[in-house]
């Protein structure tokens, strides 16, 4: 993978360890932010990073905080 700052979306699924566009665009309409240049659309790393950080989950009984509130 380049050492760059910004990915493309084949870029960006490969860091995520993501085989899917729907799963990128499941990230993206849940808040994951994309730059658009044109036709260009690109996702800055530092962003994927904070986006995973702030949706991380601990599990304490083996369900995660969303699943006990259902």
């Amino acid at each position: 993978m380049p050492n760059t700052e910004y990915f493309n979306f084949k870029q960006a699924m490969r860091y995520l360890g993501i085989q899917s566009y729907t799963g990128l665009k499941d990230l993206i309409n849940a808040g994951l932010p994309i730059s658009i240049v044109g036709k260009s659309k690109k996702i800055k790393k530092t962003d994927i990073d904070k986006f995973m950080k702030v949706h991380t989950v601990v599990t304490t009984t083996g369900k995660n905080k969303h699943e006990e509130n259902l």
